[in-house]
């Protein structure tokens, strides 16, 4: 099929399943329909089955949108507290088309528990709440993992998936790989005919690339991934900043949370390091996947500063991973949200387009892990391949056999939108904007309240005389967040530390033991750094603690 008769079966309201091979344009049709429907006055959510994922698509995990996160079961109990959130519940009421990338790596239990809870949400008891739903993966890619021990099963498996009645779209054009000789080597590993030829063709490849210092290296496993960053970092000349992971709470909920947690417990950087964003800040411009170079070190503070891509230069705070359960906190991690990026993780590489890579696939483990980062170069000539496995060049054996369902499915669906009269496709796609609330000239905005920049907006809750941490709720932001936005509004002067901030003003003991530290550092003729206070003060004393005393102690 193609893109232009995918997206109009698209803006019917169906609910589909986009899918094709890498490179066939299923990122780019997405973004078509997402600016067809902001065109017409609708917000789609724009999520994803992973965080890495979500970056490529500017949008956030299917996890945390729903409000499922870290769950592996849900109770009437959860669904009850979720109901309790209301900019939750909100969300999924006033949204109309929910987008999910990657559905591949989605368990189908997980997919049923999301369709529970936007039925509940919305109180409709039609499939995923009546929204129209599209699903965007090719399901020979990396699969699901199942948690709680379950036997992992696929999207499509799902009960959700058959009752939302999906419309499959198997996109047939070629955008990624211009080489046809490459081209069929990946086909052919698609349809599990690996033959002689193409061993042949993937030996070929293993040579030496000659500008290894700036070509993304790609591997299996993390432990490999882990030894390519420390020896790269190891390179550069100086001595490492150490950034220790702090933690509270239950024991068991803060291992689970370490593990979920792509940044390590200690973080070793330096100046020009290679560095990945691992949590998502929407405000400071980073997603889950940034990547960027380590530029230097705050004076103030000692933490680090990373160069972008795009050339912006960010200041990266400590941020939380946390745990909650009825508006209360179980466990919670904090740690800057980086992570060495010399290599990466065949994982962590689905999805882009590179013009050449170095990989080596000899310890590949998962069906369709060798596809995924073949397919992530352009051409044969970009390959640089040290070694590879049988099992790299397999693909699930489950997927091979539905793959001929979702071609006639495909075919079944331009066929009937093919022999339909043009006035008739467009009043559907005309009934489903005004469904949706839209407008069908292009264009016409609804009325909006005037936008406000994101300090001002922290200014007119302060001026509430709400906490912190209560703005930080409101805002979906983490108080480091909000500490930073307050101390640049002092800066600016637009707020008064003792008339504006003086009902969350620390007391007792250990606030006064801080503010000797600063005060100490003061006489010493010392910037009030984070990090020489904390040395001074230990480790039971925290980054969001000490910065929230300085707001107070450094406009003495």
């Amino acid at each position: 099929m193609t893109q232009d008769a995918a997206l109009s079966i698209l803006k019917t309201g169906a609910n589909v399943c986009i899918t094709g091979e890498p490179g066939s344009g299923k990122s780019y049709l997405i973004g078509q329909y997402i600016t067809y429907l902001r065109e017409h006055g609708i917000e789609p959510a724009i999520t994803a089955s992973t965080g890495i994922a979500a970056t490529h698509i500017g949008g956030m995990t299917i996890h945390s949108w729903s409000g499922l996160g870290i769950r592996d079961t849900l109770s009437d109990y959860d669904i009850d507290f979720l109901l309790q959130k209301e900019k939750l519940v909100e969300r999924a009421r006033k949204t109309h088309v929910l987008i999910i990338d990657e559905i591949s790596m989605l368990d189908a239990h997980t997919l049923d528990m999301i369709d529970a809870i936007l039925r509940a949400l919305r109180q409709n008891p039609s499939p995923f709440g009546g929204m129209q739903v599209i699903f965007v993966g090719d399901f020979f890619q990396l699969p699901p993992i199942a948690r709680g021990g379950r036997a992992s099963r696929f999207a499509f498996e799902a009960s959700s998936w058959r009752a939302a009645g999906l419309l499959v779209c198997y996109l047939s054009e070629q955008h990624r790989q211009e080489d046809p000789v490459f081209l069929e080597m990946l086909m052919a590993i698609r349809k599990g005919e690996v033959t002689k030829n193409l061993h042949k063709h993937l030996k070929s490849r293993n040579i030496s690339p000659t500008e290894k210092d700036t070509m993304p290296q790609l591997f299996s496993h993390n432990a490999d991934v882990d030894h390519i960053n420390k020896g790269e970092l190891s390179k550069i000349q100086g001595n490492a900043r150490i950034f220790d992971m702090h933690a509270k709470g239950s024991k068991a909920l803060i291992e689970s949370l370490k593990r979920g947690c792509l940044s390590p417990e200690t973080l070793f950087l330096k100046e020009g390091a290679r560095v990945m964003f691992t949590k998502n800040d929407f405000e400071n411009g980073f997603f889950n996947g940034t990547l960027g170079v380590v530029s230097g070190f705050s004076k103030d503070d000692g933490l680090p500063e990373v160069r972008t891509s795009t050339g912006e230069t960010i200041k990266v705070f400590p941020m939380e991973w946390a745990v909650e359960e009825s508006g209360k906190t179980l466990a919670k991690i904090i740690q800057i949200p980086l992570r060495l990026a010399w290599a990466i993780t065949i994982h962590k590489s689905q999805g882009m387009s590179l013009d050449s890579a170095l990989m080596d696939l000899s310890a590949t483990f998962e069906y369709g892990q060798g596809y995924v980062a073949l397919s992530r170069v352009r051409s044969l000539n970009g390959l640089y391949l040290r070694g590879y496995n049988e099992k790299s060049l397999q693909v699930h054996p489950r997927i091979l056999e539905h793959d001929g369902a979702f071609h006639d499915s495909s075919d079944q669906a331009r066929e009937v939108f093919a022999t339909m009269i043009d006035s008739d496709l467009q009043n559907m796609h005309h009934n489903f904007i005004r469904a949706c609330g839209g407008t069908i000239e292009k264009g016409v905005a609804k009325s909006v309240k005037k936008k406000i920049t994101t300090h001002e907006a922290t200014r007119e809750l302060l001026l509430q005389k709400l906490t912190p941490r209560d703005m930080a709720k409101a805002r979906g932001m983490t108080v480091g967040t909000i500490i930073e936005h307050l101390e640049k509004l002092l800066q600016k002067g637009l707020i008064d530390i003792e008339a504006d901030c003086a009902h969350f003003r620390p007391a007792g003991a250990r606030f006064e033991k801080i503010c000797e530290a600063f005060e100490q550092m003061r006489q010493d003729n010392v910037a009030l750094s984070l990090a020489p206070a904390r040395a001074t003060l230990g480790e039971t004393y925290d980054y969001e603690e000490l910065r929230l005393a300085r707001l107070f102690v450094a406009r003495r």
